[in-house]
């Protein structure tokens, strides 16, 4: 039998259960950035999903409809941002039921969205998901946070330092 997962918005009563359900695996993600990100969704300028499994939650994934990447501004792409899915609910289709979601959301008002990715091991998953997808790089190289890394730089592997992949919703 699949599981039940429910995709939804995410609600003011959240912040607090999505903040603690991390600390609870060790990973600082302030109540403050999903209060902004419910700010940011009233304003219009994210969305953000939320993943529920029989009623638990399991994750979340947001749309910035303004992303701060070069490369996405230029063109006017809407960067899938932030996916998230808490490891007890791993490998058990949240991270693509959210993709899927978060894809039909901007395929309503445009043909194409963005998405970065790290490139350090913690990402493998997360590259293997995308590539399967059909996400592909979008030529422009590297960034650390958000600045084009020009070659023969030394960088720091770490969170900052990202591929933008893009993929054709529509034509």
């Amino acid at each position: 039998m699949a599981e039940v997962i429910q995709i939804r918005s995410l609600n003011d009563a959240d912040p607090p259960i999505v903040s603690a359900a991390f600390e609870s695996i060790g990973s600082v993600k302030p109540v403050a950035t999903y209060e902004r990100y419910v700010a940011e969704e009233l304003a219009g300028t994210r969305t953000c999903l939320v993943a529920d499994v029989y009623g638990q939650f399991a994750g979340y994934v947001t749309v910035n409809w303004a992303p701060t990447y070069p490369g996405f501004v230029d063109l006017r792409i809407p960067e899938i941002q932030d996916l998230n899915v808490l490891p007890a609910f791993r490998r058990r289709g949240v991270a693509t039921r959210l993709l899927d979601r978060a894809e039909a959301e901007v395929a309503r008002r445009f043909s194409t969205v963005g998405i970065g990715v790290g490139l350090h091991p913690g990402y493998n998953d997360a590259q293997k998901l995308y590539g399967r997808r059909g996400y592909i790089p979008d030529g422009r190289g590297l960034t650390y946070r958000d600045r084009y890394v020009p070659e023969g730089t030394q960088v720091v592997v770490d969170d900052d330092l990202v591929l933008h992949l893009t993929r054709r919703l529509r034509p």
